[in-house]
């Protein structure tokens, strides 16, 4: 199937092929579809861009530059730079962009470190727990990395985290948080709260969490409000600065693709560059103008830069800086988004037409208690404005090892996912480089895969 945006986003990112994620020929199958891709050769079908985005060719191209700018000029590359790119202000390059992704103003971001040194630099800025406002509100089951932060916070206090960690889950039998129950806990228990801090989209499920919403109700209660965009960033469009956010934190290897372990991305609001200095202070967070002069006072870049620590890899900048000069040319997040939603929601159709889908109504009867046949069902919200492009297959029975033979047996037909213990495969048709034929190839081959199980 050919579509308006196949080209030329598609051309400008290397898929993997099948020879090296263990992909092999389908033999006797009869199906609908040209499966000569299943040819040991040909590119996979990658939809596992919500775990690590797919490599931009120009990505290769700009370390290969600064690989060979290292190699010709050595130490000279951070203030004289053949392609004016000094590494000394590398990073801001990457800013300008990342400021436009996640709606903010320049000065409110900063491009640096990683995800959770992030996180536990704003929550040492922004968490200040008192007698009566000490509670950390977030989802259950958040991100481990996010919920151990959370927890040794608390504990920096001298707290129990017990008393500390306010987690709310879904109702029973469902699968994502309802928009009116976080308000209505936001609501009674906003006088206790500290700071409200969810994941923009919750890793497991893929829900959009209503972030305006939430945001203005946690400030209508004088609470602290961040965000983990983890899931987020480049994923759905963002209006941080507009919605009032106090602090956000993210990665950058999804789906801005910038590479695995890639450089992070840290938000600050402007309203709060008068009231608040960073905490614990480092080199590349000094004033540019006076930075190489090694004065003994620090004096903070104002804003998100402030934050700032370390002089950050160039490689890892230049990797992401590939990927963010690929997203302009897509004109960013608007016209991305109008194509997330189209692909995913073409996906969902597919896998509800599946023989093996089970209507989360039937979960509850047909599958109590390890009875029912294996099938699956979608626990991703329905609607587009709850999810971005990731859709989570719950296996059934749950715990019965269907899962693992499904995403095994999809992976050997070129089908690359991710798997969420114990039940759970995830699939994202990422709007920069994936088509409809990666989403009816997912269909077919899940389908191929309960046949085999049967």
């Amino acid at each position: 199937m050919t579509t308006t945006t196949d080209l030329p986003l598609r051309d400008e990112f290397s898929l993997p092929i099948n020879g090296e994620v263990g992909a092999h020929k389908l033999q006797n199958v009869n199906i609908s579809v040209d499966l000569d891709v299943t040819e040991s050769d040909k590119s996979c079908t990658y939809l596992c861009g919500n775990s690590l985005g797919l490599m931009s060719k120009r990505s290769k191209e700009l370390i290969e530059e600064e690989v060979n700018v290292w190699a010709t000029r050595g130490v000279i590359g951070h203030f004289d730079h053949p392609f004016k790119r000094d590494w000394v202000g590398l990073a801001d390059h990457a800013r300008s962009f990342l400021a436009e992704i996640v709606g903010a103003k320049e000065g409110e971001v900063a491009c640096m470190s990683t995800l959770t040194t992030n996180l536990h630099l704003m929550l040492n800025s922004f968490y200040k727990p008192t007698l009566e406002r000490f509670k950390i509100l977030c989802e259950a089951k958040a991100f481990p990395s996010d919920q151990y932060a959370f927890t040794s916070q608390a504990q920096a206090h001298g707290l129990n985290p017990a008393e500390v960690i306010l987690e709310l889950s879904p109702r029973p039998g469902e699968f994502c948080l309802r928009e009116e129950d976080i308000l209505k806990v936001i609501e009674e228990e906003g006088p206790s709260i500290a700071v409200v801090i969810f994941s923009g989209v919750q890793y497991y499920t893929g829900q959009w969490f209503p972030m305006q919403s939430i945001t203005r109700k946690a400030k209508e209660k004088g609470c602290i409000c961040g965000w983990d965009l983890a899931h987020a960033v480049g994923n759905v469009p963002l209006s941080l600065h507009e919605w009032d956010v106090d602090f956000a934190v993210w990665c950058t290897y999804k789906y801005l693709n910038s590479g695995p372990g890639g450089i992070a991305g840290l938000y600050v609001h402007e309203k709060w560059n008068d009231s608040l200095q960073p905490k614990y202070a480092g080199w590349w967070g000094h004033d540019p103008s006076t930075r190489f002069l090694m004065p003994p006072e620090f004096s903070p870049i104002e804003g998100a830069g402030g934050f700032q620590q370390s002089n950050p890899s160039t490689f890892a900048i230049a990797s992401l800086l590939g990927s963010l000069e690929t997203f302009k040319k897509a004109g960013m997040m608007v016209p991305l988004r109008r194509r997330s939603i189209q692909l995913t929601n073409f996906l969902e159709q597919l896998l509800f037409q599946s023989k093996y889908f089970v209507s989360v109504d039937e979960i509850s009867t047909k599958y109590r208690e390890g009875q029912g046949k294996p099938g699956f069902t979608i626990i991703t919200p329905h609607e587009p404005k709850d999810r971005g492009a990731q859709l989570s297959l719950l296996f059934l029975p749950s715990g019965s090892g269907v899962m693992q033979k499904i995403f095994e047996s999809l992976q050997s037909h070129g089908v690359i996912g991710d798997e969420r213990q114990p039940d759970v495969i995830r699939l994202a048709p990422v709007h920069l480089y994936n088509n409809e034929a990666d989403c009816e190839k997912a269909a077919i081959f899940l389908d191929i895969a309960f046949d085999e199980l049967a």
